[in-house]
């Protein structure tokens, strides 16, 4: 059996399973080297001997078992009043920062690592500074333990994730000057980020409990888990490096983000000619939809690691995304150059509706009371144009979304094939017949395999606990559907019924291709271009029907892969699956309040800056501004814009294109397998060609430097160090990061409503962009 996906395709043992570290004593030498060596690009230069330490990581069961441990103690109680304590007040700290996040000039999540740090020092404390006695033995039971510390994270994860349903209220604040109820508000939140959960928990077979699905993302948060909670002087040192690089990052944040913001993009050409557009659009960088950042060196880790830490993504899914950028900087600057679809008309990178010549659209002019546009005020003020470097992005993002399909199909169907077991007539029946209602009285108690060599290890540790039952997450949606219809018609949404139920059936198949390929790769690609198409071709003249067309798809997708993404931290940590399913449920109740508040906070504050079109370092309507132009074309103008025959009509093409991209590299993988065509993820590399469409782009050198030092260089040269202390270290710096970052959000940056920028000097061009190129729009 061969296992696709992750570094190399390596050969299994004649067991078909790599040694865990509860068993891997079995394995002599001769089989190790089997296993984790091999001669090519991926393998270690040093002999590989018998230490299971000092070995070379090719596939998801090894990372698995050996950077993260498989033990567990089932004595550990995550039920403890402190847990919620914490859980609540730090959903409440990761949904505000969020919120904050969203409306900044770069895409940064808060991190898992963040929320990890924070709550296990708040637990240290209660546990050390809180008697045990009396009342208080309510908020310190013992020693705070790893549990308690995986509910606790779970809970503030779900609240720390930017509801897309404050996106629509934005826009409708921003563009529409809509106030929306604040009741129906809320509802609509908590029915958008509840669908997805329960669609991803139904889907648990397949993209939760195998090897394969790794997730490789939450690998450093386990990591540090280990350094936490294990005893022994190996535990120990592991804390102090921690420590030690956790410190060192925080410190150092307060330069690029404050005080020496220049060396977020320092660019040697930029410093060489500050005057010059072309060397502002291809070398700048440092501030949001400046340029492509080429060459630049970013010193600063919130935008280096913005996105995704480079330290965790496996080094197949680095090498593709690599591919891509390159080709996205050559496509982006050929076809401004070439003045095509009249780019340079338009800013280099915006995601905003110009006219053609240049100036911003206003779309309240083409909208009639109803908000559906009319076509009379449409032909007074002509079809609006998109900045060129957009239209690429959609190219790009549907070429990818296309091409994960066909690629899954291709590499696989076996994954996969067993999400659609369920579709035929006896198994149906048999569901049906043993399908109990009364879900309350479920045990959750699930029988024991005999053989369990075949299975996850960490899967088999957690068949001793009750599970969630799936009519758990059948309920969540059920009720989730009924709120969002009511909703949907005491909104005015303009959406109709019909339109929401289809908005559902492609978010359901969305999950199972996209969620695949996020836990396989750690990648996981965006479908709402492809929604927003399709909303677009349904309700013609209807942009507000659109965007929550695309709430209701997109977001249900987003929802079920961060849901499996925190089930699987459950599962490596061993946390029960009901105490993860109410901390999930609870975390995002929570949290969608909060976003709605802090939303309505900050755009009362900052409206100005979030309607210019580059807005500044700290606040910026990037996001508002995407969503609400593409409601407008897509949903206002899709046949106009987007039919065939009409300027933008290779967008919608490029899906057929992309479904035919996977093919050749699979037939040459299949007849030449020497060549190693597997390497290439074509979905990835296609997407990433429209990368740098938005945002800051100076840290992708950075970005891909740290990744090939950690994934290729570190893993294969020193495989001991990898597996003991890379993740970890990718751990310790977005956690110093971002308790820098929040700490500075409030106090320097205006989060609280008054910034107070670093007085002005050669590293800190208040007046301008931070790297000193043009400042072009």
């Amino acid at each position: 059996m061969a296992i696709e996906g992750l570094g190399e395709t390596t050969e299994v043992l004649s067991n078909e399973r790599a040694p865990s570290t509860s068993d891997e004593k079995s394995f002599d030498a001769k089989d190790e080297k089997l296993f984790y060596a091999k001669g090519d690009v991926e393998s270690a230069v040093l002999e590989v001997d018998t230490d299971s330490e000092n070995i070379v990581l090719h596939d998801e069961r090894g990372i698995a078992t050996h950077v993260i441990s498989v033990e567990d103690d089932p004595s550990l109680n995550p039920w403890t009043f402190r847990a919620f304590f914490i859980g609540l007040g730090l959903s409440a700290f990761g949904g505000s920062l969020a919120q904050i996040y969203y409306f900044k000039p770069q895409t940064v999540g808060v991190s898992l690592m963040f929320l990890a740090v924070i709550s296990y020092l708040i637990g240290f404390a209660m546990e050390t500074f809180i008697p045990r006695r009396g009342f208080f033995r309510y908020l310190n039971p013992g020693p705070f333990n790893k549990k308690e510390n995986a509910f606790v994270i779970i809970m503030a994860s779900a609240a720390a994730n930017s509801a897309l349903g404050t996106e629509v209220l934005a826009v409708q604040r921003l563009y529409y000057n809509i106030t929306p109820n604040a009741g129906a508000s809320i509802f609509l939140l908590f029915s958008s980020q509840l669908i997805g959960y329960g669609i991803g928990g139904v889907l648990r077979k397949t993209l939760l409990y195998p090897s394969k699905m790794l997730y490789p993302g939450v690998l450093p948060l386990l990591s540090m888990f280990d350094a936490l909670y294990l005893d022994g002087a190996a535990a120990r040192r592991k804390l102090k490096i921690f420590y030690i690089v956790f410190g060192i990052i925080f410190i150092w944040e307060i330069f690029p983000e404050w005080m020496f913001p220049l060396i977020t993009g320092f660019s040697i050409f930029c410093l060489a000619a500050p005057n010059n557009a072309a060397v502002s659009r291809v070398f700048g960088g440092s501030d949001g939809n400046e340029g492509l950042g080429l060459l630049s060196l970013c010193l600063d880790w919130q935008y280096i690691s913005g996105g995704t830490n480079p330290m965790t993504i496996p080094l197949k899914a680095q090498f593709s995304s690599f591919i891509g950028y390159i080709l996205c900087m050559v496509v982006f600057v050929a076809t401004f150059y070439n003045n095509v679809w009249k780019a340079q008309n338009f800013p280099f990178l915006s995601q905003l509706l110009f006219y053609e010549n240049g100036t911003l659209y206003n779309q309240s002019l083409i909208l009639n009371e109803n908000y559906e546009v009319d076509p009379t005020l449409l032909a007074e003020q002509g079809l609006p144009y998109y900045a060129t470097t957009w239209v690429v992005y959609l190219l790009a993002t549907n070429l990818g979304l296309a091409a994960t399909f066909t690629h899954l199909f291709l590499w696989n169907r076996d994954d996969l094939r067993g999400a659609w077991s369920w579709m035929n007539i006896r198994t149906i029946k048999d569901t049906w017949a043993t399908f109990d209602w009364k879900f309350w009285q479920n045990d959750g108690i699930r029988e024991q395999p005999v053989d369990t060599e075949d299975i996850d290890p960490h899967y088999a540790q957690m068949l001793k606990y009750p599970d969630a039952p799936d009519s758990w997450y059948y309920l969540t949606f059920v009720l989730s559907v009924i709120v969002g219809l009511i909703v949907l018609y005491k909104s005015d949404s303009t959406l109709p019924w019909w339109g929401f139920f289809i908005s559902i059936i492609l978010a359901i198949i969305s999950v199972l291709f996209f969620g695949a390929l996020y836990a396989i790769t750690g990648i996981g690609l965006s479908i709402q271009p492809f929604v927003q198409m399709i909303g677009g071709f349904l309700h013609p003249g209807m942009p507000m029907a659109n965007m929550y067309f695309v709430l209701y798809s997109y977001n249900t997708v987003s929802q079920a892969m961060l849901l499996l993404r925190d089930l699987k931290i459950a599962q490596y940590a061993k946390l029960p699956p009901r105490a993860a399913f109410t901390a999930q449920i609870l975390g995002t109740l929570l949290g969608a309040v909060l976003n709605f508040v802090l939303m309505n906070s900050i755009i009362d504050s900052q409206r100005e800056i979030l309607l210019s079109i580059q807005g500044t370092n700290i606040w910026s309507g990037q996001q508002p501004q995407q969503y609400n132009s593409q409601a407008i074309a897509w949903g206002g103008l899709a046949h106009q814009l987007f039919s065939v025959g009409q300027r933008y009509q290779w967008v919608p093409w490029s899906y057929i294109v992309g479904l035919f991209a996977p093919v050749p590299f699979w037939i040459v993988h299949r007849y030449w397998p020497k060549l190693r065509a597997d390497y290439y993820y074509t979905p990835i590399i296609c997407t990433y060609i429209g990368w740098l469409c938005v945002g800051i782009n100076s840290s992708i050198l950075s970005f891909f430097t740290v990744a090939f030092l950690s994934q290729w260089w570190l893993r294969t040269r020193y495989p001991v160090w990898f597996n003991k202390y890379n993740y970890l270290v990718g751990a310790a710096l977005d956690g110093g990061t971002q308790v820098m970052v929040f700490i500075l959000s409030f106090a320097v940056q205006g989060a609280a409503g008054t910034s107070h920028l670093f007085p002005t000097w050669w590293g800190a061009n208040q007046g301008g962009n931070y790297d000193r190129c043009a400042y072009l729009n």
